[in-house]
């Protein structure tokens, strides 16, 4: 099994569903996807890039797939995902606002770079919107090279205004995953 670090996110509404139903059912599909999945708590995020939008629910997970799965069957699944809850790349603004946005940021120790996919991510390191729900998992493995590395990086950034949710809004989060996720998307 290969261990997989992704980040999501979520700042668009799509049919009706705000961003946090969104991740929620997106969280529900990928506990299907990855075995041993682990979600972090969902933070608010002021928009990076792109500054004139709302700002985005962000989370990461992390889980095993397959050894036979390959980096970009992983990438396709994830855009499936994606496109079920609303998301069109080809008529999206880059880094604007979206309803759901799943990275790969790590896939084990795979290095790649081509037209669709660069791993580990190329700008994983500059984003506390990533590296902080990252951390949150990885904290509970105290000898975890990789969590260290990640608190690092964090350290080294300023402030870019990631703040974990309330409890309340974790609690509906927890919700509309439990209850949600076998509603039609």
């Amino acid at each position: 099994m290969v261990p997989v670090l992704l980040g999501l996110g979520s700042n668009a509404e799509f049919q009706g569903r705000s961003p946090l139903a969104l991740l929620a059912s997106a969280c529900a599909r990928l506990e299907s996807l990855l075995c041993g999945a682990e979600f972090s708590s969902v933070y608010e995020s002021r928009a990076m890039y792109v500054t004139e939008q709302r700002s985005f629910y962000n989370m990461a997970a992390r889980g095993l797939v397959p050894d036979s799965m390959e980096p970009h069957a992983l990438l396709r699944a994830l855009h499936e995902i994606e496109r079920a809850h609303g998301r069109e790349r080809s008529r999206e603004v880059r880094n604007g606002p979206r309803p759901l946005d799943i990275d790969i940021e790590e896939f084990g120790t795979v290095e790649l770079a081509d037209a669709e996919l660069t791993l580990p991510h190329p700008r994983m390191h500059e984003r506390q919107f990533v590296l902080i729900p990252a951390l949150e998992i990885f904290q509970k493995y105290a000898d975890c090279l990789e969590g260290k590395a990640l608190a690092s990086y964090a350290r080294r950034l300023p402030d870019q205004g990631v703040v974990r949710c309330s409890e309340e809004i974790q609690r509906e989060f927890a919700r509309m995953k439990a209850f949600g996720s076998d509603a039609p998307v």
